[in-house]
Protein backbone atom coordinates (compact mmCIF):
# COMPACT_ATOMS: atom_id res chain seq x y z
CA UNK A 1 0.00 0.00 0.00
CA UNK A 2 2.93 2.37 0.78
CA UNK A 3 4.40 1.77 -2.22
CA UNK A 4 1.45 1.90 -4.34
CA UNK A 5 0.65 5.67 -2.96
CA UNK A 6 4.33 6.48 -3.06
CA UNK A 7 4.13 5.85 -7.27
CA UNK A 8 0.95 7.38 -7.55
CA UNK A 9 2.46 10.45 -6.08
CA UNK A 10 5.59 10.36 -8.19
CA UNK A 11 3.64 9.69 -10.88
CA UNK A 12 1.09 12.90 -10.25
CA UNK A 13 4.36 15.06 -9.72
CA UNK A 14 6.07 13.99 -12.97
CA UNK A 15 2.53 14.42 -14.92
CA UNK A 16 2.09 18.41 -13.01
CA UNK A 17 5.69 19.11 -14.05
CA UNK A 18 5.00 18.06 -17.77
CA UNK A 19 1.62 19.40 -17.56
CA UNK A 20 3.20 22.59 -16.34
CA UNK A 21 5.89 22.89 -18.76
CA UNK A 22 3.51 22.12 -21.75
CA UNK A 23 1.39 24.57 -20.80
CA UNK A 24 4.19 27.35 -20.25
CA UNK A 25 5.16 26.49 -23.92
CA UNK A 26 1.87 27.12 -25.23
CA UNK A 27 1.54 29.91 -23.91
CA UNK A 28 4.81 31.32 -24.95
CA UNK A 29 4.30 30.31 -28.51
CA UNK A 30 0.67 32.19 -28.27
CA UNK A 31 2.18 35.40 -27.19
CA UNK A 32 5.25 34.63 -29.74
CA UNK A 33 2.90 34.36 -32.13
CA UNK A 34 0.59 36.97 -31.92
CA UNK A 35 3.86 39.30 -31.41
CA UNK A 36 5.13 38.59 -34.80
CA UNK A 37 1.60 38.63 -36.78
CA UNK A 38 1.57 42.33 -35.26
CA UNK A 39 5.27 43.11 -36.47
CA UNK A 40 4.79 41.46 -40.05
CA UNK A 41 1.80 44.05 -40.16
CA UNK A 42 3.90 46.99 -39.39
CA UNK A 43 6.71 45.51 -41.61
CA UNK A 44 4.13 45.90 -44.58
CA UNK A 45 3.38 49.25 -44.10
CA UNK A 46 6.88 50.01 -43.53
CA UNK A 47 7.42 48.53 -47.01
CA UNK A 48 4.26 50.74 -48.58
CA UNK A 49 5.52 53.70 -46.90
CA UNK A 50 2.14 53.99 -45.46
CA UNK A 51 3.25 54.38 -41.26
CA UNK A 52 0.73 56.11 -39.83
CA UNK A 53 1.97 57.72 -36.26
CA UNK A 54 0.89 56.60 -33.84
CA UNK A 55 0.90 52.82 -35.32
CA UNK A 56 -2.35 51.28 -34.38
CA UNK A 57 -1.77 48.35 -31.42
CA UNK A 58 -4.75 46.56 -30.33
CA UNK A 59 -4.81 46.32 -26.27
CA UNK A 60 -3.10 47.87 -23.84
CA UNK A 61 -0.53 45.19 -23.04
CA UNK A 62 1.51 45.52 -26.00
CA UNK A 63 4.08 48.14 -27.61
CA UNK A 64 5.48 48.70 -31.05
CA UNK A 65 8.56 50.72 -32.56
CA UNK A 66 9.95 50.89 -35.55
CA UNK A 67 13.60 51.68 -35.35
CA UNK A 68 16.00 52.82 -38.57
CA UNK A 69 19.94 51.92 -38.66
CA UNK A 70 20.92 54.62 -36.49
CA UNK A 71 19.02 53.54 -33.93
CA UNK A 72 16.21 56.39 -34.32
CA UNK A 73 12.16 55.71 -33.36
CA UNK A 74 10.74 56.23 -36.47
CA UNK A 75 7.09 55.13 -35.78
CA UNK A 76 5.68 53.92 -32.40
CA UNK A 77 2.36 53.17 -30.75
CA UNK A 78 0.62 55.53 -28.40
CA UNK A 79 2.30 53.81 -25.30
CA UNK A 80 5.73 53.18 -26.44
CA UNK A 81 8.88 55.46 -25.83
CA UNK A 82 9.71 57.52 -29.14
CA UNK A 83 13.19 58.36 -28.28
CA UNK A 84 14.79 54.92 -26.51
CA UNK A 85 14.63 51.85 -28.57
CA UNK A 86 12.79 48.35 -26.84
CA UNK A 87 16.26 46.50 -27.13
CA UNK A 88 19.49 48.25 -27.89
CA UNK A 89 20.48 48.11 -31.82
CA UNK A 90 23.36 45.70 -30.38
CA UNK A 91 20.76 43.22 -28.99
CA UNK A 92 19.06 42.32 -32.46
CA UNK A 93 19.81 40.63 -35.66
CA UNK A 94 18.32 43.64 -38.07
CA UNK A 95 19.16 40.64 -41.25
CA UNK A 96 16.35 38.13 -39.56
CA UNK A 97 13.51 37.51 -36.66
CA UNK A 98 15.01 37.82 -33.19
CA UNK A 99 13.55 37.30 -29.58
CA UNK A 100 14.44 38.15 -26.24
CA UNK A 101 12.71 39.29 -22.55
CA UNK A 102 13.43 42.59 -20.84
CA UNK A 103 12.06 43.85 -18.05
CA UNK A 104 8.78 45.74 -18.20
CA UNK A 105 9.35 49.24 -16.21
CA UNK A 106 11.78 49.67 -19.44
CA UNK A 107 8.42 49.73 -21.41
CA UNK A 108 6.20 50.77 -19.09
CA UNK A 109 4.70 47.09 -18.62
CA UNK A 110 4.38 44.89 -15.70
CA UNK A 111 6.39 41.89 -15.01
CA UNK A 112 9.05 40.53 -17.91
CA UNK A 113 7.93 41.59 -21.49
CA UNK A 114 9.04 38.83 -24.97
CA UNK A 115 9.94 41.40 -27.24
CA UNK A 116 9.78 40.34 -31.12
CA UNK A 117 11.68 42.30 -33.50
CA UNK A 118 11.68 41.72 -37.80
CA UNK A 119 13.49 43.42 -40.62
CA UNK A 120 11.24 45.67 -42.26
CA UNK A 121 11.77 48.90 -45.03
CA UNK A 122 13.92 48.70 -47.97
CA UNK A 123 17.76 48.28 -48.63
CA UNK A 124 18.50 51.85 -49.15
CA UNK A 125 16.65 52.13 -45.81
CA UNK A 126 16.70 49.50 -43.66
CA UNK A 127 14.05 49.23 -40.78
CA UNK A 128 13.40 46.64 -37.67
CA UNK A 129 10.31 46.72 -36.17
CA UNK A 130 9.99 45.52 -32.63
CA UNK A 131 7.20 44.39 -31.13
CA UNK A 132 7.12 43.86 -26.84
CA UNK A 133 3.68 42.15 -25.61
CA UNK A 134 3.91 41.29 -21.82
CA UNK A 135 4.40 37.99 -19.68
CA UNK A 136 2.12 38.88 -17.23
CA UNK A 137 -0.95 36.82 -18.30
CA UNK A 138 1.51 34.04 -19.22
CA UNK A 139 2.58 34.18 -15.88
CA UNK A 140 -0.79 34.43 -13.99
CA UNK A 141 -2.23 31.20 -15.98
CA UNK A 142 0.97 29.21 -15.06
CA UNK A 143 0.59 30.39 -11.47
CA UNK A 144 -3.50 29.46 -11.33
CA UNK A 145 -2.43 25.81 -12.75
CA UNK A 146 0.16 25.24 -10.09
CA UNK A 147 -1.88 26.13 -7.60
CA UNK A 148 -4.52 24.14 -8.93
CA UNK A 149 -2.12 21.18 -9.21
CA UNK A 150 -0.27 21.60 -5.50
CA UNK A 151 -4.22 21.70 -3.84
CA UNK A 152 -5.85 19.02 -5.49
CA UNK A 153 -3.29 16.31 -6.55
CA UNK A 154 -2.84 15.92 -2.77
CA UNK A 155 -6.50 15.49 -2.04
CA UNK A 156 -6.59 13.32 -4.96
CA UNK A 157 -3.85 11.13 -3.59
CA UNK A 158 -5.41 10.90 -0.46
CA UNK A 159 -9.03 10.10 -2.07
CA UNK A 160 -7.49 7.33 -3.83
CA UNK A 161 -4.92 5.88 -1.18
CA UNK A 162 -8.30 5.77 0.76
CA UNK A 163 -9.76 3.98 -1.85
CA UNK A 164 -7.21 1.70 -2.10
CA UNK A 165 -7.11 0.74 1.56
CA UNK A 166 -10.67 -0.29 1.39
CA UNK A 167 -9.68 -2.39 -2.22
CA UNK A 168 -7.23 -4.12 -0.92
CA UNK A 169 -8.52 -4.54 2.70
CA UNK A 170 -11.74 -6.24 1.09
CA UNK A 171 -9.61 -8.13 -1.47
CA UNK A 172 -7.57 -9.14 1.61
CA UNK A 173 -10.15 -10.19 3.85
CA UNK A 174 -10.48 -13.79 2.29
CA UNK A 175 -7.09 -14.06 2.71
CA UNK A 176 -7.36 -13.37 6.36
CA UNK A 177 -9.92 -15.82 6.80
CA UNK A 178 -8.32 -18.69 5.00
CA UNK A 179 -5.35 -18.09 7.29
CA UNK A 180 -7.39 -18.13 10.82
CA UNK A 181 -8.73 -21.17 9.20
CA UNK A 182 -5.63 -22.68 9.02
CA UNK A 183 -4.72 -21.49 12.26
CA UNK A 184 -7.32 -22.94 13.68
CA UNK A 185 -6.95 -26.84 12.03
CA UNK A 186 -3.56 -26.40 13.08
CA UNK A 187 -4.46 -25.94 16.60
CA UNK A 188 -6.70 -28.51 17.09
CA UNK A 189 -5.48 -30.74 14.91
CA UNK A 190 -8.39 -31.55 13.47
CA UNK A 191 -9.78 -32.09 9.68
CA UNK A 192 -11.60 -28.91 9.52
CA UNK A 193 -11.82 -26.85 5.88
CA UNK A 194 -10.75 -23.64 5.27
CA UNK A 195 -13.67 -21.16 4.39
CA UNK A 196 -14.54 -20.91 0.74
CA UNK A 197 -14.94 -16.94 -0.58
CA UNK A 198 -18.61 -16.53 -1.85
CA UNK A 199 -16.48 -14.65 -5.30
CA UNK A 200 -15.49 -16.81 -8.02
CA UNK A 201 -11.57 -15.64 -8.36
CA UNK A 202 -8.69 -16.89 -7.85
CA UNK A 203 -8.77 -16.63 -4.11
CA UNK A 204 -11.85 -19.17 -4.44
CA UNK A 205 -9.42 -21.21 -6.39
CA UNK A 206 -7.28 -21.10 -3.80
CA UNK A 207 -9.34 -22.04 -1.20
CA UNK A 208 -10.85 -24.98 -3.09
CA UNK A 209 -7.77 -26.24 -4.19
CA UNK A 210 -6.15 -26.03 -0.22
CA UNK A 211 -9.57 -27.84 0.78
CA UNK A 212 -8.64 -30.43 -1.38
CA UNK A 213 -5.67 -30.96 -0.36
CA UNK A 214 -6.41 -31.39 3.02
CA UNK A 215 -8.97 -34.18 2.25
CA UNK A 216 -6.27 -35.91 0.85
CA UNK A 217 -4.01 -35.29 3.34
CA UNK A 218 -6.82 -36.84 6.13
CA UNK A 219 -7.15 -39.32 3.86
CA UNK A 220 -3.69 -40.22 3.83
CA UNK A 221 -4.18 -39.72 7.74
CA UNK A 222 -6.52 -42.20 8.09
CA UNK A 223 -5.12 -44.75 5.93
CA UNK A 224 -1.60 -44.42 7.70
CA UNK A 225 -3.09 -45.35 10.81
CA UNK A 226 -4.78 -48.01 9.55
CA UNK A 227 -1.95 -49.27 8.69
CA UNK A 228 -0.41 -48.76 11.62
CA UNK A 229 -3.07 -50.22 13.83
CA UNK A 230 -3.70 -53.48 11.18
CA UNK A 231 0.36 -53.82 11.30
CA UNK A 232 0.46 -54.02 15.29
CA UNK A 233 -2.48 -55.78 15.03
CA UNK A 234 -0.65 -58.44 12.88
CA UNK A 235 2.49 -58.50 14.69
CA UNK A 236 1.09 -58.83 17.74
CA UNK A 237 -0.45 -62.25 16.73
CA UNK A 238 2.57 -64.00 16.41
CA UNK A 239 4.49 -62.84 19.15
CA UNK A 240 1.73 -64.04 21.13
CA UNK A 241 1.35 -67.34 20.03
CA UNK A 242 5.19 -67.45 20.52
CA UNK A 243 5.08 -66.18 24.62
CA UNK A 244 2.26 -68.14 25.13
CA UNK A 245 4.02 -70.99 23.82
CA UNK A 246 6.78 -70.29 25.78
CA UNK A 247 5.19 -69.72 28.94
CA UNK A 248 3.36 -72.77 29.18
CA UNK A 249 6.57 -74.75 28.39
CA UNK A 250 8.35 -73.31 31.16
CA UNK A 251 5.34 -73.91 33.49
CA UNK A 252 5.62 -77.76 32.26
CA UNK A 253 9.55 -77.82 32.90
CA UNK A 254 10.15 -81.12 32.20
CA UNK A 255 7.59 -82.34 30.44
CA UNK A 256 7.87 -80.10 27.78
CA UNK A 257 8.23 -81.74 24.25
CA UNK A 258 11.04 -79.22 23.32
CA UNK A 259 11.01 -81.01 19.80
CA UNK A 260 7.30 -79.52 19.33
CA UNK A 261 7.45 -76.40 20.62
CA UNK A 262 10.58 -74.84 18.59
CA UNK A 263 8.44 -76.54 15.37
CA UNK A 264 5.96 -74.24 16.49
CA UNK A 265 8.36 -70.84 17.48
CA UNK A 266 9.74 -71.68 13.97
CA UNK A 267 6.01 -71.57 12.41
CA UNK A 268 5.35 -68.38 14.38
CA UNK A 269 8.69 -67.08 13.10
CA UNK A 270 8.77 -67.67 9.54
CA UNK A 271 4.99 -65.95 9.17
CA UNK A 272 6.14 -62.93 11.81
CA UNK A 273 9.03 -62.88 9.12
CA UNK A 274 7.19 -62.82 5.76
CA UNK A 275 4.60 -60.37 7.31
CA UNK A 276 7.32 -57.87 8.19
CA UNK A 277 8.55 -58.51 4.54
CA UNK A 278 5.25 -57.94 3.72
CA UNK A 279 5.32 -54.74 5.13
CA UNK A 280 8.79 -53.36 4.20
CA UNK A 281 7.50 -54.40 0.77
CA UNK A 282 4.67 -52.62 0.72
CA UNK A 283 6.55 -49.22 2.56
CA UNK A 284 8.87 -49.23 -0.59
CA UNK A 285 6.05 -49.49 -3.19
CA UNK A 286 4.35 -46.60 -1.49
CA UNK A 287 7.97 -44.00 -1.83
CA UNK A 288 9.69 -45.33 -5.27
CA UNK A 289 9.07 -45.99 -8.92
CA UNK A 290 5.89 -44.99 -10.55
CA UNK A 291 4.02 -46.66 -12.68
CA UNK A 292 5.66 -47.41 -16.04
CA UNK A 293 9.25 -47.96 -14.50
CA UNK A 294 10.86 -50.51 -17.10
CA UNK A 295 13.80 -52.59 -16.68
CA UNK A 296 14.10 -55.28 -18.77
CA UNK A 297 12.53 -58.22 -21.48
CA UNK A 298 10.62 -60.95 -19.17
CA UNK A 299 9.26 -64.18 -21.54
CA UNK A 300 6.14 -64.81 -20.02
CA UNK A 301 5.93 -68.55 -20.93
CA UNK A 302 9.54 -69.15 -18.79
CA UNK A 303 7.87 -67.15 -16.39
CA UNK A 304 4.75 -69.25 -15.49
CA UNK A 305 6.95 -72.49 -15.77
CA UNK A 306 9.19 -70.94 -12.89
CA UNK A 307 6.22 -70.20 -10.68
CA UNK A 308 4.39 -73.53 -11.30
CA UNK A 309 7.79 -75.36 -10.52
CA UNK A 310 7.54 -74.63 -6.82
CA UNK A 311 4.26 -76.67 -6.85
CA UNK A 312 3.23 -80.46 -7.09
CA UNK A 313 1.35 -80.69 -10.68
CA UNK A 314 -1.25 -81.26 -9.94
CA UNK A 315 -2.85 -78.93 -8.55
CA UNK A 316 -0.82 -76.60 -10.83
CA UNK A 317 -1.09 -76.77 -14.42
CA UNK A 318 0.41 -74.56 -17.45
CA UNK A 319 -1.10 -74.20 -20.53
CA UNK A 320 1.38 -74.36 -23.05
CA UNK A 321 2.28 -70.66 -24.71
CA UNK A 322 1.89 -71.22 -28.76
CA UNK A 323 4.35 -68.09 -29.22
CA UNK A 324 7.13 -66.63 -26.73
CA UNK A 325 5.18 -63.53 -25.19
CA UNK A 326 7.50 -61.08 -24.15
CA UNK A 327 7.03 -57.94 -21.67
CA UNK A 328 9.02 -55.52 -19.68
CA UNK A 329 9.35 -54.97 -16.01
CA UNK A 330 11.48 -56.15 -12.92
CA UNK A 331 11.80 -59.85 -13.01
CA UNK A 332 11.61 -60.26 -9.47
CA UNK A 333 8.34 -58.00 -9.43
CA UNK A 334 6.84 -59.79 -12.02
CA UNK A 335 7.45 -63.33 -10.23
CA UNK A 336 6.39 -62.07 -7.09
CA UNK A 337 3.09 -60.80 -8.26
CA UNK A 338 2.54 -64.48 -10.03
CA UNK A 339 3.93 -66.22 -7.07
CA UNK A 340 1.45 -64.10 -4.97
CA UNK A 341 -1.58 -65.37 -7.29
CA UNK A 342 -0.81 -68.62 -7.24
CA UNK A 343 -0.47 -68.97 -3.56
CA UNK A 344 -4.04 -67.50 -3.03
CA UNK A 345 -5.24 -69.65 -5.83
CA UNK A 346 -3.72 -73.27 -4.51
CA UNK A 347 -4.67 -72.02 -0.63
CA UNK A 348 -8.57 -72.02 -2.02
CA UNK A 349 -8.68 -74.20 -5.02
CA UNK A 350 -10.14 -77.74 -4.50
CA UNK A 351 -8.38 -79.80 -7.44
CA UNK A 352 -6.68 -77.33 -9.92
CA UNK A 353 -4.72 -74.52 -10.73
CA UNK A 354 -4.51 -73.12 -14.20
CA UNK A 355 -2.30 -70.69 -15.05
CA UNK A 356 -2.29 -69.56 -19.10
CA UNK A 357 -0.47 -66.46 -20.89
CA UNK A 358 -1.91 -64.93 -24.40
CA UNK A 359 -0.78 -62.63 -26.76
CA UNK A 360 -3.92 -59.68 -27.01
CA UNK A 361 -3.71 -59.03 -30.96
CA UNK A 362 -5.38 -55.08 -31.35
CA UNK A 363 -3.84 -53.82 -27.81
CA UNK A 364 -0.05 -53.19 -26.24
CA UNK A 365 -1.06 -55.95 -23.90
CA UNK A 366 -0.64 -59.72 -23.00
CA UNK A 367 -3.24 -61.18 -20.60
CA UNK A 368 -2.01 -63.79 -18.27
CA UNK A 369 -4.73 -65.85 -16.35
CA UNK A 370 -5.23 -67.35 -13.04
CA UNK A 371 -7.83 -69.90 -12.58
CA UNK A 372 -9.02 -72.01 -9.71
CA UNK A 373 -11.77 -74.13 -8.65
CA UNK A 374 -12.03 -72.87 -5.19
CA UNK A 375 -15.12 -70.92 -3.01
CA UNK A 376 -14.68 -67.93 -5.53
CA UNK A 377 -15.02 -64.35 -4.30
CA UNK A 378 -18.30 -62.34 -4.34
CA UNK A 379 -18.61 -60.03 -6.93
CA UNK A 380 -19.04 -57.28 -4.43
CA UNK A 381 -15.80 -57.98 -2.88
CA UNK A 382 -13.62 -58.39 -5.63
CA UNK A 383 -12.38 -54.78 -5.23
CA UNK A 384 -12.07 -54.64 -1.71
CA UNK A 385 -9.87 -57.42 -1.60
CA UNK A 386 -6.83 -55.42 -2.96
CA UNK A 387 -7.01 -52.99 0.11
CA UNK A 388 -4.48 -53.99 2.28
CA UNK A 389 -5.11 -56.32 5.58
CA UNK A 390 -8.65 -56.84 3.98
CA UNK A 391 -9.94 -60.69 4.81
CA UNK A 392 -13.47 -61.94 3.53
CA UNK A 393 -13.13 -64.64 6.33
CA UNK A 394 -12.80 -63.02 9.67
CA UNK A 395 -13.17 -66.51 11.64
CA UNK A 396 -11.07 -68.67 9.13
CA UNK A 397 -7.51 -69.28 10.90
CA UNK A 398 -4.89 -66.64 10.37
CA UNK A 399 -2.32 -69.56 9.17
CA UNK A 400 -4.69 -70.58 6.35
CA UNK A 401 -6.05 -67.06 5.30
CA UNK A 402 -2.79 -64.95 5.52
CA UNK A 403 -2.30 -61.04 6.57
CA UNK A 404 -4.44 -59.90 3.86
CA UNK A 405 -1.31 -58.35 2.10
CA UNK A 406 -0.41 -60.34 -0.98
CA UNK A 407 -3.42 -58.88 -3.43
CA UNK A 408 -2.62 -55.20 -2.39
CA UNK A 409 1.49 -56.09 -3.04
CA UNK A 410 -0.01 -57.50 -5.97
CA UNK A 411 -1.91 -54.52 -6.93
CA UNK A 412 1.23 -52.06 -6.24
CA UNK A 413 3.52 -54.27 -8.38
CA UNK A 414 1.27 -54.45 -11.19
CA UNK A 415 0.59 -50.59 -11.28
CA UNK A 416 4.21 -50.47 -11.04
CA UNK A 417 4.51 -52.67 -14.43
CA UNK A 418 2.52 -50.32 -16.07
CA UNK A 419 -0.31 -53.24 -16.58
CA UNK A 420 -3.96 -53.80 -14.99
CA UNK A 421 -5.07 -56.46 -12.74
CA UNK A 422 -9.16 -57.46 -12.33
CA UNK A 423 -10.91 -60.66 -10.90
CA UNK A 424 -13.83 -62.59 -12.55
CA UNK A 425 -15.62 -65.68 -13.00
CA UNK A 426 -13.85 -68.38 -14.82
CA UNK A 427 -16.41 -68.95 -17.29
CA UNK A 428 -19.70 -67.16 -17.05
CA UNK A 429 -21.47 -69.15 -19.64
CA UNK A 430 -20.66 -72.61 -17.69
CA UNK A 431 -22.54 -73.29 -14.55
CA UNK A 432 -20.52 -73.78 -11.42
CA UNK A 433 -19.47 -77.30 -10.28
CA UNK A 434 -21.26 -78.27 -7.31
CA UNK A 435 -18.55 -80.72 -6.32
CA UNK A 436 -15.89 -77.93 -6.37
CA UNK A 437 -16.80 -74.28 -6.07
CA UNK A 438 -17.70 -71.58 -8.45
CA UNK A 439 -13.89 -70.68 -8.79
CA UNK A 440 -12.01 -67.02 -9.44
CA UNK A 441 -10.32 -65.91 -12.81
CA UNK A 442 -7.47 -63.20 -12.39
CA UNK A 443 -6.63 -61.64 -15.50
CA UNK A 444 -3.39 -59.99 -15.23
CA UNK A 445 -2.86 -57.36 -18.36
CA UNK A 446 1.05 -56.72 -18.82
CA UNK A 447 2.48 -54.38 -21.40
CA UNK A 448 3.61 -56.00 -24.92
CA UNK A 449 7.28 -55.57 -25.73
CA UNK A 450 8.39 -57.26 -29.39
CA UNK A 451 10.85 -60.18 -29.63
CA UNK A 452 14.24 -58.49 -28.18
CA UNK A 453 15.84 -60.37 -31.45
CA UNK A 454 13.66 -58.49 -33.76
CA UNK A 455 14.51 -55.08 -35.10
Amino acid sequence: MVIGVLGLIAGFAAGGAILLGVLNWTLHRTVDAEALRTADAVARLAAEDALPDPLPVAGGQARVQVVDAQGRVRAASIDADRLVPMLPPDQFDRSGQHRAVVPGQRLGLEGPVRVVTVPAGTPADPLTVLVGRSLTDVRHSTEIVRTILLVSFPLLVALLAAVAWRVVGAALRPVEALRSGAAEITGSAGTGRLPVPASHDEIHRLAVTLNDMLDRLARARDRQRAFVSDAAHELRSPLTNMRTELEVAQRLGDRTDWPAVAADLLTDTERLSRLVDDLLLLARLDETTPPGRATGPVELGALLATVAGRYPSPPVEVTPVPEPLWTVGDPDDLHRILANLVDNAVRYARHRVVLAALPQPGTPYHLVTVTDDGPGIPAANRERVFDRFTRLDDARARDAGGAGLGLAIVRDLVRRAGGTIALTDPDPTQPADPSTGPGLHVRLCLPHLPHPDQD
